[in-house]
Protein backbone atom coordinates (compact mmCIF):
# COMPACT_ATOMS: atom_id res chain seq x y z
CA UNK A 1 0.00 0.00 0.00
CA UNK A 2 3.11 2.59 0.72
CA UNK A 3 4.59 1.70 -2.46
CA UNK A 4 1.17 2.52 -4.51
CA UNK A 5 1.16 5.74 -2.52
CA UNK A 6 4.52 6.53 -3.40
CA UNK A 7 3.79 5.76 -7.09
CA UNK A 8 0.68 8.03 -7.50
CA UNK A 9 2.91 10.58 -5.38
CA UNK A 10 5.30 10.55 -8.06
CA UNK A 11 2.95 10.64 -10.73
CA UNK A 12 0.88 13.49 -9.57
CA UNK A 13 4.37 15.40 -9.26
CA UNK A 14 5.26 14.84 -13.14
CA UNK A 15 2.07 15.79 -14.28
CA UNK A 16 2.11 18.95 -12.17
CA UNK A 17 5.54 19.86 -13.71
CA UNK A 18 4.50 18.95 -17.30
CA UNK A 19 1.28 21.65 -17.03
CA UNK A 20 3.57 24.02 -15.34
CA UNK A 21 5.92 24.16 -17.52
CA UNK A 22 3.76 24.75 -20.50
CA UNK A 23 3.91 28.44 -22.23
CA UNK A 24 1.88 30.21 -24.44
CA UNK A 25 3.59 32.59 -26.93
CA UNK A 26 2.03 35.09 -29.16
CA UNK A 27 3.13 35.02 -32.71
CA UNK A 28 5.32 37.96 -33.52
CA UNK A 29 4.39 39.34 -30.09
CA UNK A 30 2.91 42.59 -30.24
CA UNK A 31 2.96 43.51 -33.89
CA UNK A 32 1.23 39.89 -34.43
CA UNK A 33 0.68 37.88 -37.28
CA UNK A 34 0.89 40.34 -40.48
CA UNK A 35 2.77 41.77 -43.23
CA UNK A 36 2.45 45.30 -41.83
CA UNK A 37 5.65 46.72 -40.99
CA UNK A 38 7.59 43.80 -42.89
CA UNK A 39 7.93 41.56 -39.50
CA UNK A 40 10.65 38.86 -38.87
CA UNK A 41 9.29 36.13 -38.02
CA UNK A 42 12.21 33.70 -38.37
CA UNK A 43 14.14 36.18 -35.71
CA UNK A 44 11.09 35.63 -33.41
CA UNK A 45 10.81 31.86 -33.56
CA UNK A 46 14.87 31.34 -33.35
CA UNK A 47 14.64 33.93 -30.20
CA UNK A 48 12.17 31.38 -28.04
CA UNK A 49 12.16 27.87 -27.17
CA UNK A 50 9.62 26.07 -27.85
CA UNK A 51 8.91 22.52 -25.73
CA UNK A 52 6.42 20.10 -26.11
CA UNK A 53 2.72 21.01 -24.36
CA UNK A 54 3.45 25.09 -25.76
CA UNK A 55 0.93 26.88 -27.17
CA UNK A 56 1.41 29.66 -30.46
CA UNK A 57 -1.47 32.08 -30.54
CA UNK A 58 -1.96 33.92 -34.05
CA UNK A 59 -3.40 37.03 -33.46
CA UNK A 60 -4.31 38.99 -36.68
CA UNK A 61 -7.39 40.25 -39.18
CA UNK A 62 -9.26 38.04 -40.20
CA UNK A 63 -10.44 39.81 -42.94
CA UNK A 64 -6.96 39.55 -44.75
CA UNK A 65 -5.14 36.57 -42.92
CA UNK A 66 -5.66 33.29 -41.93
CA UNK A 67 -3.21 30.54 -40.59
CA UNK A 68 -1.93 27.16 -42.56
CA UNK A 69 0.07 24.27 -41.26
CA UNK A 70 1.81 23.07 -44.46
CA UNK A 71 4.58 20.85 -44.97
CA UNK A 72 8.32 21.75 -45.16
CA UNK A 73 8.63 22.02 -49.14
CA UNK A 74 5.19 24.21 -49.33
CA UNK A 75 6.48 26.33 -46.79
CA UNK A 76 10.03 26.87 -48.66
CA UNK A 77 7.37 26.84 -51.99
CA UNK A 78 5.12 29.44 -50.07
CA UNK A 79 2.40 26.68 -51.43
CA UNK A 80 -1.28 27.29 -49.89
CA UNK A 81 -2.58 24.33 -51.95
CA UNK A 82 -2.62 21.65 -50.01
CA UNK A 83 -2.56 22.38 -46.15
CA UNK A 84 -2.60 20.29 -43.63
CA UNK A 85 -4.65 22.52 -41.51
CA UNK A 86 -6.58 25.82 -41.44
CA UNK A 87 -7.43 28.63 -38.94
CA UNK A 88 -9.01 31.40 -39.89
CA UNK A 89 -10.83 33.11 -36.88
CA UNK A 90 -7.87 35.82 -36.31
CA UNK A 91 -6.92 34.54 -32.98
CA UNK A 92 -6.18 30.97 -33.04
CA UNK A 93 -3.96 29.29 -30.77
CA UNK A 94 -1.80 25.94 -31.57
CA UNK A 95 -1.18 23.17 -28.90
CA UNK A 96 2.67 22.23 -30.45
CA UNK A 97 2.24 18.07 -29.90
CA UNK A 98 5.31 17.14 -31.99
CA UNK A 99 8.87 17.71 -31.52
CA UNK A 100 10.65 18.78 -34.65
CA UNK A 101 9.63 21.60 -37.27
CA UNK A 102 5.59 23.13 -37.38
CA UNK A 103 5.46 25.46 -40.46
CA UNK A 104 2.80 28.16 -40.49
CA UNK A 105 2.04 30.45 -43.67
CA UNK A 106 -0.78 33.13 -44.39
CA UNK A 107 -2.53 31.66 -47.74
CA UNK A 108 -3.81 34.55 -48.94
CA UNK A 109 -2.30 35.87 -51.77
CA UNK A 110 1.53 37.24 -52.10
CA UNK A 111 1.90 37.42 -48.00
CA UNK A 112 3.91 34.16 -47.80
CA UNK A 113 6.37 35.81 -50.18
CA UNK A 114 6.42 39.04 -48.06
CA UNK A 115 7.41 36.93 -45.18
CA UNK A 116 4.20 36.10 -43.38
CA UNK A 117 5.49 32.28 -42.46
CA UNK A 118 6.96 31.48 -39.59
CA UNK A 119 9.29 27.73 -38.49
CA UNK A 120 8.38 26.59 -35.02
CA UNK A 121 11.06 24.15 -33.63
CA UNK A 122 9.85 22.14 -31.12
CA UNK A 123 13.18 21.03 -28.80
CA UNK A 124 13.57 17.30 -28.69
CA UNK A 125 13.63 17.22 -24.97
CA UNK A 126 11.11 19.04 -23.01
CA UNK A 127 12.73 18.75 -19.41
CA UNK A 128 13.47 22.90 -19.38
CA UNK A 129 10.68 25.30 -19.11
CA UNK A 130 9.16 27.83 -21.93
CA UNK A 131 10.15 31.45 -21.55
CA UNK A 132 8.00 34.38 -21.89
CA UNK A 133 3.98 32.93 -21.77
CA UNK A 134 2.43 36.02 -23.46
CA UNK A 135 -1.55 34.73 -23.22
CA UNK A 136 -3.69 32.42 -21.58
CA UNK A 137 -6.16 30.47 -23.80
CA UNK A 138 -9.92 30.34 -23.35
CA UNK A 139 -12.79 29.13 -25.85
CA UNK A 140 -12.20 26.90 -28.79
CA UNK A 141 -11.78 28.40 -32.51
CA UNK A 142 -14.95 27.33 -34.73
CA UNK A 143 -13.91 25.58 -38.06
CA UNK A 144 -10.68 24.85 -37.07
CA UNK A 145 -8.71 21.56 -38.64
CA UNK A 146 -5.74 20.69 -36.71
CA UNK A 147 -3.41 18.15 -37.90
CA UNK A 148 0.36 17.13 -38.53
CA UNK A 149 1.19 17.21 -34.36
CA UNK A 150 -0.18 21.08 -33.95
CA UNK A 151 -4.02 20.72 -32.18
CA UNK A 152 -5.87 23.42 -32.01
CA UNK A 153 -6.00 24.85 -27.86
CA UNK A 154 -8.36 27.46 -26.96
CA UNK A 155 -8.42 31.00 -28.33
CA UNK A 156 -7.52 33.74 -26.07
CA UNK A 157 -11.03 36.01 -25.82
CA UNK A 158 -10.36 38.55 -28.84
CA UNK A 159 -10.82 41.36 -25.85
CA UNK A 160 -8.21 39.79 -23.59
CA UNK A 161 -5.10 41.41 -22.56
CA UNK A 162 -2.08 39.62 -23.07
CA UNK A 163 -0.95 37.91 -20.07
CA UNK A 164 0.90 34.77 -18.56
CA UNK A 165 -0.51 31.21 -18.20
CA UNK A 166 -1.49 30.81 -14.95
CA UNK A 167 -0.10 27.50 -14.77
CA UNK A 168 -0.31 26.79 -11.16
CA UNK A 169 -4.36 27.01 -11.11
CA UNK A 170 -3.95 24.91 -13.27
CA UNK A 171 -1.78 22.56 -12.19
CA UNK A 172 -3.72 22.68 -8.90
CA UNK A 173 -6.18 21.41 -10.33
CA UNK A 174 -5.05 18.37 -11.84
CA UNK A 175 -3.49 17.69 -8.53
CA UNK A 176 -6.56 17.68 -6.65
CA UNK A 177 -8.31 15.56 -9.42
CA UNK A 178 -5.62 12.88 -9.00
CA UNK A 179 -5.54 13.00 -5.43
CA UNK A 180 -8.74 12.28 -5.73
CA UNK A 181 -8.57 9.52 -8.37
CA UNK A 182 -5.40 7.98 -5.93
CA UNK A 183 -8.13 8.00 -3.29
CA UNK A 184 -10.56 6.49 -4.66
CA UNK A 185 -8.15 3.82 -5.74
CA UNK A 186 -6.53 2.52 -2.51
CA UNK A 187 -9.98 2.54 -1.12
Amino acid sequence: MARRVAGVAALVVVLWAGVASAAVYEVGDKTGWTIMGNPDYAAWASSKKFHLGDTVVFTYNKQFHNVLAVSKADYKNCDASKPTATWSTGNDSVVLNNTGHHYFLCGFTGHCAAGQKVDIRVASSSAAPSESPSAAPSPTPSGSKPSGGATAAPSPHPNAAPKALSASSVAATVAASLLSLAAAVLA
